[in-house]
């Protein structure tokens, strides 16, 4: 089974959950180079891993990051992405003075915003036909 189709279990649960999340720069400033994006993707894997989910794909652009996240049920994405974000901001200003000065009065590196979408699985159609078509007990 491809890794995408990899099915996880909890103690008394079963599931594939998987979130396409986007996080932009602050005031969408042109600031990553190739060697940020290198080590956020290392940050960003580590603290998926502290979440118990897998960072499944990542890449970005100069102001942009997507990041494809398995997770399990009992995380939540709004705590998975406050810490993403966090955690990466504060490491990379601490290792790129580049990043410091570019924003030294915003003390920030994400815009407070961000984008989280459910993928995988079946289209919707597909889904709400399965449960229609049950047999439902009279």
């Amino acid at each position: 089974m491809d890794e995408m189709q990899k099915i996880r279990t909890g103690r008394h649960c079963v599931f594939m959950m998987h979130v396409h999340l986007v996080f932009v720069t602050k005031f969408r400033h042109k600031v990553f180079t190739d060697a940020h994006l290198r080590r956020m993707e290392e940050i960003m894997r580590s603290v998926c891993t502290d979440f118990a989910c897998e960072l499944v794909e990542f890449n970005g652009e100069s102001d942009h990051v997507h990041l494809l996240v398995n997770f399990p049920p009992k995380v939540a994405v709004t705590k998975l992405v406050n810490s993403l974000k966090g955690v990466s901001s504060r490491r990379l200003r601490q290792e790129f003075d580049d990043l410091v000065r570019h924003y030294w009065r915003a003390n920030k590196l994400w815009s407070g915003s961000y984008f989280a979408g459910t993928v995988g699985g079946a289209p919707l159609t597909v889904v709400k036909q399965y449960i229609e078509q049950q047999n439902r007990p009279v």
